[in-house]
């Protein structure tokens, strides 16, 4: 635990719509200022939450999941698609940006499973496990002066309707080096048969300010004009589904990062709209490449120029640019 003296405050939604969950999320994360860190705790009913730069159609199984009642979100973190019931719970630690350190807000989660009896431990890009087993998935969002980190838990998820709504590609499959979703997940309730949802939340609450000290103060949300704005951007077609045009051209790939496909309209030899569908975790850099591949030349050389015209802001992003401009150069169009 650090000796820096934080403001520590923690919320739990009551409601199991993702659309609202969401808008408390981005509501929060407007509010939370210098030395304050905040722990969200929330739970979504039969709901699949695709990354900022999904395409739903890919990802999910959309008139199934409708058909059943469902509901489709967007977040606006990077990363894939994720399935949500009440057997799941969400959480999200959101700080003032010089707070955040990814190894903190990890061995928050990992600590109150050991309180519970469970030994876990953070995998690959964004996943934690135990026993080998993946029952966490993780995704963050940063803003200039303030960024969040988010998850799931997985106790006792409906893995049927997991893998009947998601659409997970063979490519991305086959990179994990296993045969399906379903035999790469686990539920802790298969770990730890008396773990109750009420029991994690409460472990999860106490470990909290453990690490970051302060009182965590347990505040109760309450709705605001600037909620019901984010809640009705959040349930808008425009921004679950948005616009998929038809595209001339589709190119596409699977990076140690994240997959990509990336869909061009062509106009007298000139890129003339480009829109990348991705579930890499930095998904800012991938709508700035987009930008950057509208209106240039449709030629190699054009193309690969535009993108290391970009200036990377992170190592991470600076690897996403050389593997796509390195991928463009073999490309014969």
């Amino acid at each position: 635990m650090s000796n820096n003296i934080l403001v520590t405050k923690t919320f739990m939604s009551t409601s199991y719509d993702p659309w609202y969950n969401l808008a408390l999320e981005e509501y929060l994360l407007n509010q939370v200022q210098k030395g304050e860190v905040y722990l969200y705790l929330w739970q979504n009913q039969n709901t699949v939450v695709i990354g900022r730069n999904q395409n739903p159609w890919r990802e999910c199984k959309c008139k199934e999941l409708e058909e059943q009642d469902g509901k489709l979100a967007r977040r606006l973190s990077g990363g894939g698609a994720v399935y949500h019931d009440l057997g799941n719970l969400n959480f999200t630690f959101i700080m003032d940006k010089k707070i955040y350190d990814l190894k903190r807000q990890l061995d928050v989660i990992i600590q109150a499973l050991k309180k519970l009896g469970i030994h876990a431990e953070f995998s690959g890009r964004n996943d934690i496990l135990v026993h080998g087993k993946k029952f966490s998935g993780n995704a963050y969002y940063y803003r200039k002066l303030v960024a969040y980190h988010h998850g799931t838990i997985m106790v006792d998820v409906d893995f049927s309707k997991l893998a009947g709504f998601l659409q997970v590609s063979k490519e991305k499959i086959e990179s994990k080096g296993i045969k399906s979703v379903e035999s790469r997940v686990v539920n802790l309730k298969e770990i730890q048969p008396e773990l109750t949802l009420e029991s994690l939340k409460e472990a999860l609450l106490e470990s909290f300010v453990e690490e970051y000290g302060g009182t965590g103060e347990r505040i109760q949300l309450k709705d605001t004009e600037e909620v019901a704005k984010f809640q009705e951007k959040y349930s808008s077609w425009e921004w679950r589904y948005g616009e998929t045009p038809k595209f001339d051209l589709t190119l596409s790939n699977r990076f140690p990062w994240g997959g990509v496909e990336i869909g061009l309209q062509l106009r007298n030899a000139n890129v003339v709209s480009a829109k990348i569908f991705s579930d890499s975790l930095e998904p800012d850099i991938i709508e700035e490449v987009a930008k950057k591949l509208t209106n240039v030349k449709f030629d190699v050389r054009s193309m690969v120029d535009s993108i290391v015209s970009i200036e990377a802001k992170s190592d991470k992003e600076a690897e996403i640019l050389a593997d796509l401009s390195e991928w463009i150069k073999v490309k014969s169009f």
